[in-house]
């Protein structure tokens, strides 16, 4: 399950239909609703997704029962499958959408992911039970799931107990979509001078600079448990290191944490989150984030670069973290990047265990010399 957050709005993917829980005691479906999907309320990317998945659910029998089985299996590359003509067609433009709505560039590659909802489905599609298709929701409060039925039809589900009936979901590929989406925004912050601070090479620096420097290691982190719906995947969870650089302008290190996929779990990365390297104080602040779909990363970066470039250092540390917060509009779409937790004030000496501001998470952190080769 992933993390919980914290969110600037929610997502609601409700419909004028009958709503009947699919429960694994005894599942209920909702009865014929329209043969085409209702609109969505939702972001952008929900949209794009919930449209594939009505698409799949309607294709032909053979298209279908390929994607069951190689869905059975694991994650489905959509743009790879064999889907045919016309919905190959259809999947190569979605995808085209689904990047421009998340602010990556067209050479991201494939997003469009499909998966069997959860792994004890696999029995009745091995039975040959025709599966439902549902699009991933971007938002973890929604209480029902839409999904479609062969005959293109809507059908609630409820999203906290898991359904008897398979389901395909279609999703986000997060992982890729966070490195390129990370990359975008290094490129961004990099052009408007708040990029990750980079050590100065002239006689500023002295000699136990040169020799290496602190850094703050994560020897082992851990969120909070909270119920999500069973449709949601892994989590995708990034850090946003802010400090002054030594011209005592904000600057930003942006930090992938590809391991942190479950809540209520405790991993060891051994990981560097702080590079003090060239920072003009011995203070960061950490703002931990997740792509939980709707994420507009070309927007975000934005965002944040015109919130930073505007702090001006005034001799002693001021915390970035609420600027970094405020920097989040809720105007850009329904589900906003998730916010899970923040650490203010790391410095060189921190160590021990360290909760984070909302109590949603900890960090167990110590110092770390890096030594120059």
């Amino acid at each position: 399950m992933n993390p919980r957050t914290f969110r600037h709005a929610a997502l609601s993917i409700g419909v004028a239909a009958v709503t009947l829980a699919a429960t694994v005691t005894g599942p209920a479906y909702a009865g014929p609703v329209a043969s085409a999907p209702a609109a969505v309320a939702g972001g952008p990317v929900f949209t794009v997704l919930d449209g594939v998945a009505h698409r799949l659910a309607v294709a032909d029998r053979s298209t279908v029962a390929r994607l069951r089985t190689a869905a059975a299996s694991g994650p489905v590359d959509l743009l790879t499958a064999d889907a045919g003509g016309r919905l190959a067609g259809d999947l190569r433009a979605a995808n085209q959408r689904l990047l421009t709505a998340k602010g990556l560039p067209s050479g991201t590659g494939s997003l469009l992911r499909l998966r069997l909802a959860h792994p004890d489905m696999r029995a009745a599609l091995a039975r040959g039970e025709a599966p439902l298709v549902a699009a991933a929701p971007t938002d973890d409060s929604v209480t029902s799931v839409r999904a479609y039925d062969r005959a293109g039809r809507t059908v609630l589900l409820d999203a906290v107990r898991l359904p008897r009936r398979p389901v395909l979901v279609v999703e986000v590929d997060a992982e890729r979509a966070l490195s390129a989406g990370l990359t975008v925004m290094r490129r961004e912050l990099d052009a408007r001078g708040i990029g990750q601070a980079v050590p100065a090479r002239a006689a500023t620096q002295g000699a136990t600079a040169s020799a290496g420097y602190w850094a703050t290691k994560v020897d082992a982190v851990r969120l909070s448990d909270d119920e999500e719906p069973w449709i949601k995947g892994a989590a995708e969870i990034y850090d946003v290191v802010a400090g002054f650089g030594l011209d005592g302008r904000a600057k930003v290190d942006l930090v992938q944490m590809p391991y942190l996929d479950n809540d209520g779990t405790t991993y060891y990365p051994n990981q560097l989150l702080v590079h003090f390297s060239a920072y003009k104080y011995d203070l960061a602040d950490v703002v931990m984030m997740e792509d939980d779909g709707d994420t507009n990363y070309a927007s975000l970066v934005k965002a944040i670069a015109d919130a930073l470039l505007v702090i001006v250092d005034g001799g002693a540390y001021t915390p970035l973290v609420n600027a970094v917060l405020d920097a989040i509009p809720t105007s850009w779409y329904t589900d906003d990047p998730d916010f899970v937790d923040a650490w203010y004030t790391l410095s060189t000496t921190s160590s021990g265990r360290l909760y984070g501001a909302r109590a949603n998470g900890w960090l167990d952190v110590s110092p770390y010399w890096v030594s120059q080769l």
